[in-house]
């Protein structure tokens, strides 16, 4: 890679990274704000609100809240369940917000788990996601296949106790394929997802579709192939007797020969990865 082609990959990646803490930061300052009586619609909107107020105008999707067993998706059997309900929080219930902001023509799609108050269900489930992140990482760069890394993820689920509950996504993806996104002066947007988003994952979907690999990170067969370079919002979802707990960040894949930058995260510098530093 000649020295104009990196530099150019470090900025753009470093654009992708200020929006992804863009998000992270919303997810913090709202969860800060959640209270007794706050209803997931609520939440929703605060996320929206303080997103917008920062010059975010365009969205993958639009933010979702997850309150008590839904942040397990106890028993979600359709995609309308996912959308933001008259559901309240209330004293020790776990909480997920999930929002992918689009800035400038960058994506970002995270996730972000916590109670209000103590929950140590919840705590468990975040500690056990470290390994989650710490396989999906090494097997990428083993250029293991999407579904066999999959499939490797659920094992670990298995062992530790849990349930795959990212399984209950429509395909049952564990991560999708984000790229920029064309700005346009308006944004609509159906059933939540912004339709200049949509495009580009069709678009993709179609290219892989002639090459062989898919944008979608799933257990079928069409994930049945090694990494595409590019970026992925990853997203492993734990489960346990009603309480749910992931995070969701960008993983970057490049075609590079050196197993570091092969493939890495794009940003160690997140609220659960700070978490798992400071209980060391």
């Amino acid at each position: 890679m000649t020295t104009a082609m990196h530099g150019e990959r470090s900025t753009g990646l470093r654009r992708f990274r200020q929006v992804q803490r863009l998000a992270y930061e919303c997810a913090e300052a709202v969860a800060a704000r959640l209270e007794p009586g706050v209803s997931e619609r609520q939440a929703a909107r605060m996320q929206r609100e303080w997103l917008r107020a920062r010059g975010v105008r365009d969205w993958f999707h639009l933010p979702f809240a997850w309150f008590g067993d839904r942040t397990a998706f106890t028993g979600f059997r359709v995609p309308l369940q996912f959308f933001p309900t008259d559901r309240r929080l209330e004293p020790g219930m776990p909480f997920i917000l999930d929002m992918a902001p689009v800035y400038e023509g960058c994506t970002a799609d995270i996730g972000y788990s916590g109670s209000l108050g103590v929950n140590p269900v919840q705590d468990r489930l975040m500690a056990d996601l470290e390994a989650h992140r710490e396989l999906i990482l090494r097997e990428v760069r083993e250029r293991r296949s999407l579904r066999e890394i999959y499939e490797d993820v659920d094992r670990l689920m298995v062992r530790q106790g849990y349930a795959n509950r990212h399984r209950a996504y429509p395909f049952g993806v564990i991560a999708h394929k984000v790229d920029q996104v064309r700005q346009r002066r308006w944004t609509p947007h159906v059933f939540g997802f912004g339709v200049q988003s949509l495009k580009g994952l069709a678009t993709d979907a179609l290219h892989g579709h002639r090459e062989g690999w898919s944008p979608l990170w799933s257990p079928y067969r069409f994930s049945d192939h090694p990494p595409q370079p590019g970026l992925w919002a990853v997203e492993p979802h734990l489960g346990f007797r009603g309480t749910g707990a992931k995070f969701e960040e960008i993983l970057v894949v490049t075609d590079s020969r050196d197993p570091e930058e092969s493939a890495f995260w794009l940003d160690d510098d997140l609220p659960h990865v700070r978490r798992w530093a400071e209980e060391k």
